[in-house]
């Protein structure tokens, strides 16, 4: 596996849940859960990337490296492109965006999605497990991702995908389609080829930045993790789940 650089862009910013990265799990902020998942992966590196100087204090209390990016971005994709030109990383290097509210993204998942990168035909990595429920496959908050046979991504949506047109084929829609996960790995060239590049017309519609990367013709390669991550934290009921969750793991 090529050397990785774990990157995690955090915001204080969060219309649903505010001052998300440095809310309390387990008596530690979700910023330094994520990071100790990165720090327990085999990357060379953790970076937390933030343009806010209240989490670069907490990520600086527990040692963390810090790169102070613009407050402008609209993506993670835009706060690591921007961090790999301030450290002058080569075009070859393999970034991994850790989300910084994926408190519960085991570091054996890290590593899969940095290796999935070793295939020089890939320009991301992203990771997908089966869907749980039939809920999931109908619910738009969970993102479905359906693959070629080589596990290249065809498409992302919202939507229930793929469409049953006949209801016994129900059961085969919900074995093919994916539970996307929100962990990716770029090469530093890729990161800085997405954010040239407008946002297109998927994305737009479906608000999910990986489908510029599709439309401009980009293989993203998907695994499917032995070990399903815990779920991201998105609002005050996500965090009672996580906090449920560290007590009994």
């Amino acid at each position: 596996m090529s050397e990785f650089i774990v990157v995690i862009p955090a915001r204080f910013a969060s219309e649903r849940l505010p001052g998300k990265p440095l809310r309390a799990i387990a008596g530690k902020t979700m910023l330094e859960h994520v990071y100790e998942r990165g720090r327990e992966s085999d990357a060379t590196e953790v970076i937390i990337a933030t343009d806010d100087q209240r989490i670069e204090a907490a990520a600086t209390s527990f040692g963390a490296d810090v790169c102070m990016t613009a407050a402008d971005h609209g993506s993670g994709t835009d706060r690591l492109a921007e961090v790999a030109r301030l450290r002058g990383w080569p075009g070859e290097q393999v970034v991994v965006n850790l989300q910084g509210d994926e408190p519960l993204m085991p570091a054996a998942l890290v590593n899969q999605c940095a290796l999935l990168l070793d295939d020089d035909k890939a320009d991301i990595s992203t990771l997908a497990s089966p869907l749980a429920s039939r809920e999931d496959y109908l619910n738009p908050n969970v993102v479905k991702v359906v693959c070629d046979a080589d596990a290249r991504a065809l498409y992302f949506s919202r939507a229930p995908i793929p469409h049953a047109r006949n209801p016994v084929d129900t059961e085969l829609a919900l074995a093919t389609a994916l539970h996307h996960h929100g962990i990716y790995g770029y090469r530093s060239r890729t990161l800085q080829r997405i954010v040239a590049s407008s946002p297109s017309d998927l994305e737009t519609c479906e608000h999910l930045e990986q489908l510029r990367a599709l439309s401009l013709g980009m293989v993203i390669k998907v695994g499917v993790p032995a070990q399903r991550p815990g779920p991201g934290i998105d609002t005050e009921d996500d965090l009672a789940a996580a906090q449920s969750w560290m007590s009994t793991t």
